[in-house]
């Protein structure tokens, strides 16, 4: 029985599909923010602030290990019902929050532990959807678009470890822009469109990969193409590629590289 905790995104989808697929006993823990999983039978919608009532769940269950999977949105903690369990960890939990949205997990999975659940990675059974390094497309990077890539990941390195940003976008070595908590789609759409920038997507230096790895799909290749972006670097293994397939015909046809670089290449 594996528990998993669910957010936006369509990544938490493909999770929940592939589970199914191998016959896996699972429940929900929806954290989305429509209660996008409410027609499946396994789901329960549980306030971030009963962690009482969640970790009752997970025993009840019998269930040792969980998974986050898709975006969970900072809460809002002023309008939150607490249980005894919610009283005694929120304080750690609205510390956290001050760091960013990464802290908030960090604090959770510290919750959990407490608790002797233990949170597996979240490609744990979706390890295809991880990239090795390499050149994905017939379209490369130049010797220019390396200079710049070099200059977005140094730019990148020197942000808060702990917040929300997984993105940047660079052309000439000038940062033209930089993810926020509305995230890539958001930051793609303050571009000209006909940017010639190049979008890099990384998990951040003390980020628990875990959860929460950087995210990209056939819709990030559409909004790329939208605004002109001339390719894509990812982080070998430590990136979600979601149709992968789908995403490199897109990305030969319309004249995008999609990278994927190493870790002495990153650091």
């Amino acid at each position: 029985m594996i528990g998993l905790f669910l957010g936006d995104t369509d990544f938490s989808e493909t999770v929940l599909k592939k589970i199914k697929r191998l016959n896996k006993k699972y429940f929900i823990i929806d954290f989305s923010k429509n209660n996008k999983f409410k027609k499946d039978n396994n789901s329960h919608r549980i306030s971030i602030g009963k962690f009482g009532k969640i970790i009752s769940l997970i025993k009840e269950k019998k269930s040792k290990k969980v998974l986050f999977a898709g975006k969970i949105a900072k809460p809002k903690f002023s309008t939150l019902r607490l249980d005894l369990k919610g009283v005694y960890y929120m304080p750690g939990i609205i510390r956290a929050a001050k760091l960013g949205d990464a802290a908030i997990i960090k604090a959770i999975i510290k919750i959990l532990d407490n608790e002797k659940i233990k949170v597996i990675s979240s490609t744990f059974f979706n390890p295809e959807l991880t990239v090795k390094s390499g050149n994905y497309t017939k379209l490369k990077a130049n010797m220019s678009d390396s200079s710049s890539i070099k200059k977005g990941i140094t730019y990148f390195n020197k942000l808060n470890s702990l917040d929300h940003v997984q993105g940047v976008i660079v052309k000439d070595d000038i940062i033209l822009a930089t993810e926020d908590s509305e995230g890539t789609k958001k930051m793609l759409s303050k571009l000209y469109k006909k940017s010639d920038g190049i979008l890099i997507k990384l998990p951040k230096k003390k980020q628990d990969l875990r959860i929460d790895l950087p995210t990209i799909g056939l819709q990030t290749l559409k909004d790329c193409k939208k605004y002109g972006i001339k390719g894509i670097v990812l982080k070998s293994k430590k990136n979600i590629l979601l149709d992968k397939t789908k995403c490199i015909s897109f990305a030969n046809k319309n004249k995008i590289f999609i990278k994927i670089i190493w870790k002495k290449f990153l650091f």
